[in-house]
């Protein structure tokens, strides 16, 4: 196996040890083993995990961005999606696209 290139500096000059890489170049070390991944656990306004496909309630009244319209508190958003961002959630309310904060809501 190669040795890897530096992720400090980029350059090849890489001395590999019993655990973990040192860069000879700029004395940068890491772990040989990559990091694993840590899945993103997103949680309602009361601790507990939601996952895609959830039923969530909103629980106060969210006003809309652009629009004099309000989102009542209790309405109920069948079918959610995870995904990255500051807003978690994405789904549609009344037919229309939305994305809410995974703190604005509670597991139905």
């Amino acid at each position: 196996m190669s040795n890897p290139t530096c992720p400090a500096c980029s350059l090849d000059d890489v001395l590999g040890h019993a655990d973990h890489w040192e860069c000879s170049t700029c004395g940068h070390e890491w772990p040989k083993e990559a990091p694993a991944e840590v899945a993103r656990v997103v949680k309602d306004a009361n601790g507990t995990p939601l996952g895609d496909g959830d039923t969530v309630v909103l629980i106060k009244d969210l006003k809309l961005r652009g629009s004099s319209q309000v989102l009542k508190q209790g309405t109920k958003v069948k079918g959610i999606r995870l995904v990255e961002g500051d807003h978690e959630i994405d789904c549609k309310i009344d037919g229309s696209s939305m994305a809410l904060k995974a703190c604005f809501v509670k597991k139905a």
